[in-house]
């Protein structure tokens, strides 16, 4: 009998799974939205509904050279965070008190998101370069921990 994944083995990989749906060309994301290991929701970045997706009329990021971190503002999609937080929202499910498992570290936006959801918990497979956003999650508490899917190993970032 194989040996059984952890929680976050299991939600981390959910993760990457819900990535193979985004629609952005640049980087793909998934991400789970967890209380008392029961999924909430899951999200990936890509356009929002009834909205022509990148892939159809081209990358607003690269065509003004944007680089990454940086002017969240300029592109056609959400974030996996967003969407996860926004999908539990119309679901009825409260994210207050959740675990968000992300295959890349929020950037700030997302965090300001994190923040107001009342999400305790971050586990990130990936490091994104948003010192601000590190600093925001910081300052309200809530734990950021780099977890690599593969050996298990966990480092807590704030």
């Amino acid at each position: 009998m194989e040996k059984r994944p952890s929680w976050q083995q299991y939600f981390m990989q959910m993760a990457f799974l819900a990535s193979t749906r985004s629609t952005c060309l640049r980087r793909q994301v998934g991400a789970v939205l967890v209380k008392d290991n029961q999924i909430l929701s899951t999200g990936y970045n890509g356009s929002p509904k009834g909205v022509r997706h990148c892939a159809e009329v081209g990358c607003l990021r690269k065509k003004n050279n944007v680089p990454s971190g940086q002017m969240h503002e300029l592109c056609r999609g959400l974030h996996a965070e967003q969407n996860a937080i926004i999908q539990a929202g119309l679901n009825g499910s409260s994210a207050r008190g959740a675990t968000l498992y992300c295959t890349h570290q929020p950037c700030s936006i997302c965090a300001k998101m994190i923040i107001n959801a009342e999400i305790q918990t971050v586990y990130v497979a990936e490091k994104y370069p948003d010192e601000l956003a590190e600093k925001l999650l910081a300052e309200a508490g809530v734990e950021l921990i780099l977890y690599n899917p593969q050996t298990g190993k966990m480092k807590k970032l704030i």
